[in-house]
């Protein structure tokens, strides 16, 4: 896939495996990387239809390109999107891990660029750095990569954060001119970097409201860099589905109640008060509307955890839950990260009837398009 292209359906599904059974509902348990839960989750993933794999970064958790390298041994087709906080590495190092994870996988990485939002989190590993100077510093640093990637020579470089002198490009990515740049971060400093650099720009599942608005503000940064039509956007969400609607929504009320049960155990911890990051603050924005504030979309989850991280699902049948997917989608949204509370049980069944329904009605939108264009 290229840099501003879609799979030929024109949509892009991302699901995403852990090191280790965990969730919000399932508390982690033994070592940190269980490599037989990581493979079996990745093949599902593949064999499911998906995408790409997003791994994600944790301060306490194990190298996410390690994980994808792994993973890529034994999957065929979906691509990995490794998330990856500038900063902790240089630049030229970074670039060239990625170039060779897509070497390994036969052109199938992608970086998911994440500045940091919590400044604790971030102290973990060594950075004090303010917020907005975190996001300067990942304007350059994506510079970099994108100018090693790019390059048929030895990179010079002098920046405010950076210096650098005969960076080599030799290890080339398979995909060209580059692997696609993923990013995240919804502050103005976050969305000032996004217009600059985002092939695909991601934010967490919002309001219809919500999405319109940042969609509109993320367009609005990248004209500044002639780039409008360059980005592609991706929303997140946690589709909870079941054979009826009312099913639906009963088990989405019980893993409520199983969150409040586990609270303190499971992969987000005690809800907090009040999240520094900008994504986490809109979610909560989105919870004060109401449980249940538009169609499927349920922000219970969200308000329960401190929105700590993607935790608004939408609910109903494989066949509705597809119907609200194309909403977004006529919102310009081209690009569905999803995963489930039952991470390796919900992959399975996302490709057996969420991805198939929703391709097929975005299939069905794009044919009235053209039709409509040809009269």
């Amino acid at each position: 896939m290229s840099l501003d292209t879609l799979p030929a359906d024109g949509v892009e599904f991302i699901g995403m495996v852990q090191p280790r059974e965990q969730s919000e509902i399932h508390p982690a348990r033994g070592p940190s990387v269980d490599p037989g839960y990581l493979v079996a989750s990745a093949q599902a993933h593949d064999e499911g239809g998906f995408d790409r794999i997003l791994i994600g970064w944790h301060s306490d958790g194990p190298d996410g390109l390690q994980l994808a390298a792994h993973a890529g041994a034994h999957t065929r087709k979906v691509g990995f999107l490794v998330a990856h906080r500038p900063g902790f590495i240089a630049p030229t190092n970074a670039a060239r891990a990625y170039a060779t994870l897509d070497q390994l996988t036969g052109g199938r990485a992608a970086i998911h660029v994440i500045s940091g939002g919590d400044d604790a989190d971030q102290a973990r590993d060594g950075d004090w750095l303010s917020k907005d100077e975190r996001y300067a510093r990942t304007d350059e640093y994506v510079s970099i990569l994108k100018s090693v990637w790019g390059a048929r020579a030895p990179v010079d470089h002098e920046g405010d954060y950076y210096r650098i002198k005969g960076a080599s490009p030799a290890v080339r990515t398979v995909q060209q001119p580059r692997i696609p740049v993923y990013f995240g971060g919804a502050s103005e400093a976050a969305l000032r970097v996004a217009g600059r650099h985002a092939d695909v720009y991601a934010l967490w599942g919002e309001t219809h409201a919500q999405v319109r608005e940042i969609v509109s503000r993320v367009r609005a940064e990248a004209a500044k860099h002639g780039r409008q039509d360059q980005v592609r956007f991706s929303l997140s969400f946690r589709p909870i589905l079941a054979e009826t609607e009312e099913a639906a929504w009963a088990k989405a009320e019980g893993i409520l109640a199983r969150i409040r049960e586990v609270r303190g155990q499971a992969a987000l911890g005690p809800a907090n008060a009040g999240p520094q990051n900008a994504g986490s603050q809109r979610l909560l924005a989105a919870a004060a509307l109401g449980d249940r504030p538009e169609g499927r979309l349920y922000t219970a989850i969200a308000r329960e955890t401190g929105a700590r991280g993607n935790t608004t699902a939408l609910v109903g049948t494989p066949e509705q839950v597809a119907e609200a997917f194309l909403e977004y989608y006529d919102l310009g949204v081209t690009t569905f990260l999803i995963r489930g509370f039952d991470p390796l049980e919900d992959a399975v069944e996302y490709g057996r009837s969420l991805l198939p329904a929703t391709r097929r009605l975005v299939a069905e939108r794009l044919a009235r398009r053209v039709g409509v264009a040809a009269e």
